[in-house]
């Protein structure tokens, strides 16, 4: 199974590592023996899944190990699935967010009218 991200970046599961934690907070007497958050590791750096423009824009977004892997904890939930697939959808959105391209701002002028509103 693979992870769809755009239509030129697929993620295969093979460079996904997965690793079930103990999570914190609430969750009654079973919060301290079942291992319900996911913490899901992406090497951004080796993965031939993604385009140049991406892998440069997560390298420049700073939240990254000093190897270049792109780590998401995820316990918001207290099933192990939820939680799992809620990491999936993030790290989904966040490449999804660097594959696109930023809009080049365009600086507009200050129309006449305003100028002379301004000076009067």
């Amino acid at each position: 199974m693979s992870l769809f991200v755009t239509s030129r970046i697929t993620i295969p599961d093979q460079e996904l590592e997965e690793k079930f934690i103990r999570s914190s907070g609430p969750g009654g007497q079973n919060v301290n023996k079942v291992a319900s958050a996911v913490q899901l590791r992406f090497d951004v750096r080796h993965s031939p899944s993604l385009t140049e423009l991406a892998r440069a824009a997560l390298l420049l977004g700073g939240s990254l190990t000093r190897d270049g892997v792109l780590v998401i904890t995820a316990q918001r939930f207290r099933e192990q699935e939820r939680n799992r697939a809620d990491a999936r959808a993030r790290l989904v959105e966040i490449v999804r967010r660097a594959a696109t391209p930023q809009k080049p701002r365009r600086a507009t002028k200050i129309p006449k009218a305003s100028k002379r509103k301004r000076l009067e």
